[in-house]
């Protein structure tokens, strides 16, 4: 099956039949843009929508993406996805959102992950993802972790992508979706953490200090910790703060130095 049909796929639906169950949507729908031809191409479109968002000029930007999305444009897709599904100058609406970010990973599905969209693409993939593992009430889009799995599966495989790797790393330790794995959980968390993504960081870290699903090796969990904790919002990510200082008070003198002397070593090889 080719890549870019992974999103119909998933949602386990034929084409004719995904379009009738779009028809069938009993889920509330904003009003419709006004439409608009004053652009000469889809690339016009989507710098006009760009430059009138960040002036704040939010509606007004939401039509020139839709525009340029109209015309397959991939970071129009993206944005106007990002920009139903947190309400941003727009009337806030996840099937919408869902919508255009299935648009834009079953066009580009196949994107090179060295490419300058891979990041857009594999960010849709994580998106669709997430709204698989809960749904969307009162919408065709209902709660199937097995999909989500899917979703989540490619972009951490294919794209490499952080999130991605986070999010399948969490259903592996949880059980959601799949049979519980820690060790699979722990390898997937590392791949991130490796990537800078801090939540990652901590929760292998914390797989780390425990010995689960990996051997128990506290100095470097620590060291993963220490790492979260500085990277992380200490009011909106307190629970990293309160994994880190569970695992300081279980280690002893020696792990602490040696978490700080892994910490240099990690940091060194960075720069």
């Amino acid at each position: 099956m080719r890549a870019a049909s992974l999103v119909v796929f998933a949602l386990g639906l034929s084409l004719p039949a995904l379009n009738a169950a779009l028809a069938l949507d009993a889920a509330p729908r904003p009003q419709p843009l006004a439409p608009t031809t004053k652009y000469s191409s889809a690339g016009q479109a989507l710098r006009d929508g760009v430059r009138d968002y960040y002036a704040g000029n939010k509606r007004v930007a939401a039509q020139a993406l839709e525009y340029a999305a109209g015309q397959g444009h991939t970071l129009a897709l993206w944005k106007l996805g990002r920009m139903y599904a947190d309400g941003d100058g727009v009337q806030h609406d996840d099937l919408k959102a869902f919508e255009y970010f299935s648009k834009l990973a079953d066009q580009n599905a196949d994107e090179s992950p060295d490419s300058p969209n891979a990041s857009v693409v594999a960010s849709a993939f994580v998106a669709i993802g997430t709204y698989f593992l809960d749904g969307i009430k009162d919408t065709y889009v209902t709660p199937n972790p097995g999909r989500a799995l899917e979703m989540f599966h490619y972009a951490a495989s294919y794209f490499s992508d952080p999130n991605a790797q986070y999010n399948l790393a969490r259903l592996y330790l949880d059980g959601t979706g799949v049979e519980k794995d820690e060790r699979l959980a722990a390898r997937w968390f590392n791949l991130a953490a490796e990537k800078g993504h801090h939540a990652s960081q901590a929760l292998l870290g914390h797989l780390l200090i425990n010995g689960q699903g990996v051997p128990r090796q506290r100095a470097r969990g620590l060291m993963w910790l220490t790492l979260a904790r500085e990277s992380s919002d200490p009011v909106k990510e307190a629970w990293i703060s309160e994994l880190y200082e569970k695992a300081f008070a279980a280690t002893g003198e020696s792990d602490r130095k040696f978490a700080l002397a892994l910490l240099e070593q990690y940091l060194q090889s960075r720069r």
